[in-house]
């Protein structure tokens, strides 16, 4: 799972189209050691490493489907970096207890789940702290988390019951994909509401992109 967050912690399932991984979910959790809360470790560790975009963490054994609805903590290490890919184990956050807060998001992929003609994200965060995470429906697709800022931003109430973001005209395609330093004009929709909003997004920091993993169906 991808970590991100200075503020509140997010962590995003690193999705294949292949059984058990066939499921994009985002969740907001927090770390406990010991009996003892252990976000700041994660969250001091991310500001002293500001070149470090990748924090991810390794689950033990879980059901990943148990995962994608509101349920009991789990066990995991926390890496600097890609696990798969050179990470560093943080020391101080192996074998953490992760709390699962919030399910942003979940989806399984597979029949009957068509892939929008336009690029697609959902929104989520806390405060001021807002990220797009690329909705993931068909191969080839792509993953995506970046961070954005807007001034005309749903508030917090539309954030905790979800906002789809959709770039209208716009190809799904990885190298159409939201930049870093870009502004971008979009339509936001909050679940169970009627009407769209107008949304003026400023890209930041792009903290994850992968093609590769997403390519095919397996």
């Amino acid at each position: 799972m991808l970590v991100v967050g200075e503020k509140c912690i997010f962590l995003s399932h690193l999705p294949m189209f292949m059984e058990p991984h066939n499921l994009q979910f985002i969740l907001q959790a927090t770390f406990t050691k010991g009996g003892k809360g252990a976000d700041q470790i994660y969250f001091n560790d991310r500001q002293s490493h500001r070149n470090t975009r990748i924090y991810t963490l390794q689950p033990g054994v879980i059901d990943l489907e148990g995962l994608s609805a509101p349920g009991g903590p789990f066990t995991g290490t926390a890496f600097r970096g890609h696990l798969e890919r050179g990470g560093l184990r943080m020391e101080s956050l192996t074998d953490v207890q992760v709390n699962i807060q919030k399910i942003v998001y979940s989806q399984r992929f597979g029949p009957g789940f068509d892939k929008s003609d336009h690029l697609e994200y959902i929104l989520f965060g806390k405060g001021q702290e807002l990220f797009l995470a690329h909705v993931i429906a068909a191969a080839p697709d792509f993953d995506q988390i970046i961070s954005v800022k807007m001034d005309d931003g749903p508030t917090a109430d539309e954030l905790s019951r979800g906002v789809r973001v959709a770039i209208l005209g716009r190809k799904n395609a990885g190298s159409k994909r939201i930049k870093e330093g870009e502004k971008v004009q979009a339509q936001g929709h909050v679940a169970g509401a009627h009407q769209f909003l107008d949304l003026h997004i400023q890209a930041g920091v792009e903290f994850y992109f992968e093609e590769g993993d997403l390519a095919t169906q397996m």
